[in-house]
C-alpha cells in the first residue's frame, strides 16, 4: 500500500529536503510534511468553498507553532502547554503571510487559513527558512487557486562566502542574513540584516538566493503533477461593467486634477477626493446608491487609484506636491522627557515617533522560553501604534503582528551599532503619535537618537527610509519617502535602514509581477541618498552619543572574582546577596564565565554601588594573620564576642583579647550587638581551623 507521495531537492549546501504528501492530515484540502535532517515541519491550507458577502480582500491567516515536543521539552510557565505565539513564531507567520499573499488570484475572497507546525527539530536546521516551502508545496498540492509556487530561503555570509540556509551554529558569524521570498521569475518579498553591507553586496545575495529558489519551485511543479492538482472553479465577486465605467468616466479625471495639486496635507486631500464620490452619489437615486453601495466603493478606488498612478507616472507629481527623490521636512528633539534615562521626538512631514530609552540591570533582560531557541535578550525594541495616530476611534486589543514586525525590523537596524561593551540591559519603546508612512522608519530614527542622548555610545546613528514603486510596465517612477496612500496606491514597499558607511536592514514587499535589477538598483542608489539625507537632519539635533549618562541613570559595576567564591557570595538559599541587597539598595546579579564569575552590581547612585561593592570584595578577599579590618559585633559570650571581621566571615575576640587590663565579666566591656569595632587577626588556629582575633593588639599599651 503506497502511503504517500515524495518528491526530493538536494541543495547547493548539500543538505537534503523531501517533501511528502498523501500520509498525514488528509481531510484539510492540502498537506505535506517537509523533512529535512532531522527537523520536520507539517504544513496544512483549508480555505472555504465560498466567500463573504461584499468582501473585497484576501482572508488568508497564516497560523505557525512550534511544538516543544520537537526538542524533547515541556513548556514552562503555568500551563505548560504552547498558548499563544511567541514574538518569534509571530514574525515567522508574517514572514510567510507576506510571500503567499500576493500569489492568490486578486478576485479569490475565500477564508484561507494556512497551518504550519514545527514538529521534529535537530536544534541546527532553521524552521524559518523551510517553513514558507512546505506551506506553498501544501497548496500546490489541493485545489485552492495560486498563480504558481513559492518558496523562501536564507541567504547569509559567513567568513566572506555566501550560504544558503545555514545552520543555527553558522548563522552567529554571519555579517549578511537575509530571507528572501521568489517565484521562479520574480522576487516578492526580502528582509534581514546586514552589517553595514553595500547595496551592491544585497543586490549580489539576492540574485543568489534567487538560484536556489528556481529550483524548489521545479520541485513543487513536480508535486504537483504527480497528484493530479486540478484547481476549483469560483465566483467571489459580483460585477456591474456599465457602473464601473460610469463611475470611471465621473471620476478619472477629477481625481487627476486633485493628485495634480500636490497637497500635501492628508485630511484636506481626503476631504477632495471624498467629494468626487459624493458628487457621483448624488446622481444616483436612494434606491441605487443603497443597492450597490460596496460595488460603488470598489470602483470608485480603482477610478482613484488608476487616477493617481497616471499622474505620478506621465506628470512626475506626487499626491504631496514632492519630487519623486525629495523627502519630507524633518524636525527632532531629544531630551524631551526629563526622567526618561533617554528620549527623542523625532517627526518626518505627518508621522511622527516619541521613543524613549531605559537602562536596567542584567536581571531586566527578556527571558526567552521557546522550542528552538531559549535564552535571554538584553536588547528590546518595541513598537506602539495607537489608533489615534491616524484620527481613528479604535478600541486597542493587545499588540498586533503589525507592531511585533515593525519593533522587530527597527530592532535589527540598530542592534550591530550597539557598542560591544554595553552592561546595561536595553528598552526602546517607540510610540507612534502620528502616521502618514513609515513609522517604522521614524522609529528607527527615533530610536538610534534616544539611544545617543541617553549616553549609548552608538558606532554610528542609523536612519530609515521607505521606498515606493510606480510602473505600468514599460514606464516607472521610484518615490523617496513614501507616504501611507502612495504605500497603499502603489507597487512597491522597501525600507532600508543605515548607517553612513552601509546597510544594516531591509524590508521590502513586491505587489507586482516581476521587479527587475534595473529598478532595484534605482532604488537602492535613491534609498542611500534619502538615508543620508536623514541622517544630516539628525545631526543637527546630536550627531554624536552624550559621553556620560543621564544623572539619575543608575549606575553598572561589573566586578570580577573567583570562580571558587561564587557560593560564599550567594550565600545558602541566597542569603549572603539577598543581604548586600538589602543593606545597598542596589541589585545583584552573577554569571559564571570559565573559572571566573562576574558580578554585575546595578545602583542607584555611587554610594549604593560602594556599599555593595566593598561587601562582594570583603567576601572574596582572603583573610591575612597581621592584617586589621573594620568589624562589627555579631553576637556577645561569656567569653568573648564574635566580630565580623569580613561580610560572611566571623571570629572569636576572647575576653582576654579585648583590653589590655582585665575584664572579669563581659558586661564590663560595654559592648553591644551591632557595635563597630577594628580587630586585627593575630593568628590561625590550625586545629580548629579559625582565624583568632584581637582588639587590645590594636590598643597602644600604658
Amino acid at each position: 500500500m503506497q502511503l504517500g507521495i515524495t518528491k526530493s531537492i538536494t541543495l547547493s549546501n548539500g543538505s537534503t529536503i523531501d517533501i511528502e504528501t498523501g500520509r498525514l492530515a488528509k481531510q484539510a484540502d492540502g498537506s505535506v510534511v517537509l523533512k529535512q535532517g532531522d527537523t520536520m515541519i507539517l504544513a496544512t491550507v483549508v480555505a472555504d468553498k465560498t466567500a463573504g458577502e461584499d468582501v473585497d480582500f484576501m482572508p488568508l491567516m497564516v497560523d505557525y507553532k512550534e511544538n516543544f515536543s520537537a526538542t524533547g521539552n515541556i513548556p514552562g510557565g503555568f500551563l505548560r502547554r504552547e498558548a499563544r505565539p511567541s514574538d518569534h513564531e509571530v514574525l515567522i507567520c508574517r514572514l510567510v503571510d507576506r510571500a503567499l499573499r500576493p500569489l492568490f488570484p486578486s478576485d479569490f475572497h475565500a477564508n484561507t487559513i494556512v497551518t504550519l507546525r514545527l514538529i521534529s527539530s535537530d536544534g541546527e536546521t532553521m524552521p524559518d527558512a523551510l517553513v514558507c516551502l512546505a506551506a506553498s508545496a501544501a497548496i500546490q498540492v489541493s485545489d485552492v487557486p495560486f498563480l504558481e509556487p513559492i518558496s523562501e530561503v536564507r541567504v547569509a555570509r559567513i567568513n566572506g562566502e555566501f550560504v544558503i540556509n545555514p545552520s543555527a551554529t553558522a548563522l552567529k558569524d554571519a555579517d549578511i542574513d537575509m530571507m528572501l521570498a521568489a517565484t521562479k521569475n520574480n522576487i516578492v518579498m526580502v528582509e534581514g540584516e546586514l552589517e553595514e553591507a553595500s547595496e551592491e553586496e544585497m543586490t549580489e545575495a539576492i540574485k543568489i538566493g534567487h538560484e536556489e529558489i528556481k529550483k524548489m519551485c521545479a520541485l513543487q511543479e513536480e508535486l504537483a503533477q504527480a497528484v493530479g492538482r486540478t484547481p476549483r472553479e469560483y465566483n467571489h465577486e459580483k460585477s456591474d461593467p456599465a457602473l464601473e465605467k460610469a463611475i470611471h468616466d465621473f471620476a478619472f479625471e477629477r481625481c487627476k486634477a486633485i493628485a495634480a495639486k500636490g497637497l500635501a496635507n492628508k485630511a484636506e486631500r481626503g476631504e477632495l477626493f471624498k467629494a468626487v464620490k459624493d458628487d457621483f452619489l448624488a446622481t444616483l437615486s436612494e434606491e441605487e446608491a443603497a443597492e450597490n453601495a460596496f460595488l460603488i466603493s470598489q470602483y470608485y478606488k480603482a477610478a482613484q487609484k488608476a487616477a493617481v498612478r497616471e499622474v505620478m507616472l506621465n506628470e512626475r507629481i506626487r499626491l504631496d506636491g514632492r519630487k519623486m527623490e525629495e523627502i519630507r521636512p524633518i524636525w527632532s528633539e531629544v531630551d524631551y522627557l526629563p526622567k526618561t534615562h533617554g528620549s527623542a521626538v523625532f517627526t518626518r512631514g505627518e508621522t511622527q515617533s516619541l521613543t524613549t530609552v531605559t537602562l536596567g540591570s542584567k536581571k531586566d533582560e527578556q527571558l526567552i522560553d521557546g522550542a528552538f531557541f531559549s535564552g535571554t535578550e538584553g536588547f528590546m525594541l518595541h513598537y506602539n501604534f495607537p489608533a489615534f495616530s491616524t484620527g481613528e476611534a479604535r478600541m486597542p486589543r493587545g499588540t498586533s503582528r503589525r507592531e511585533v514586525g515593525h519593533g522587530n525590523l527597527a530592532h535589527r537596524a540598530i542592534k550591530r551599532m550597539l557598542p560591544e561593551d554595553n552592561a546595561y540591559t536595553i528598552r526602546v519603546v517607540s510610540d507612534i503619535l502620528e502616521s502618514n508612512g513609515s513609522s517604522s522608519m521614524a522609529t528607527v530614527c527615533a530610536g538610534s537618537l534616544a539611544l545617543m542622548d541617553a549616553g549609548v555610545q552608538l558606532k554610528r546613528p542609523v536612519s530609515g527610509i521607505a521606498m515606493g514603486l510606480i510602473t505600468d510596465g514599460e514606464k516607472f517612477a521610484v518615490l523617496s519617502d513614501i507616504l501611507g496612500d502612495e504605500d497603499h496606491l502603489g507597487d512597491m514597499d522597501f525600507k532600508v535602514t543605515g548607517t553612513e558607511k552601509g546597510i544594516t536592514a531591509v524590508q521590502m514587499d513586491i505587489k507586482i509581477d516581476g521587479l527587475s535589477y534595473e529598478i532595484l538598483g534605482q532604488a537602492l542608489n535613491q534609498a542611500k541618498a534619502g538615508r543620508l539625507h536623514i541622517l544630516g537632519e539628525m545631526a543637527k539635533t546630536l550627531a554624536a552619543p552624550n559621553p556620560n549618562f543621564k544623572p539619575h541613570t543608575p549606575q553598572i559595576v561589573n566586578v570580577t572574582i573567583p570562580g571558587d567564591t561564587i557560593g560564599a557570595v550567594i550565600g545558602p538559599g541566597g542569603k549572603i546577596i539577598q543581604e548586600i541587597q538589602a543593606l545597598s539598595g542596589a541589585t545583584l546579579s552573577i554569571t559564571e564565565e570559565g573559572d571566573v564569575g562576574i558580578v554585575q552590581i546595578y545602583g542607584p547612585d555611587q554610594e549604593s554601588i560602594d556599599i555593595a561593592m566593598k561587601q562582594v570584595k570583603g567576601i572574596v578577599a582572603k583573610p591575612e594573620v597581621g592584617e586589621t579590618y573594620d568589624g562589627v559585633v555579631k553576637s556577645i559570650k561569656d567569653f568573648g564576642v564574635f566580630v565580623e571581621f569580613l561580610p560572611g566571615k566571623q571570629a572569636l575576640v576572647h575576653i582576654s583579647e579585648l583590653s589590655h587590663a582585665r575584664i572579669n565579666d563581659i558586661a564590663d566591656a560595654g559592648l553591644k550587638e551591632g557595635d563597630e569595632m577594628k580587630v586585627k587577626i593575630v593568628k590561625f588556629d590550625d586545629k580548629k581551623q579559625k582565624f583568632v582575633l584581637s582588639r587590645k593588639a590594636l590598643i597602644p599599651k600604658e
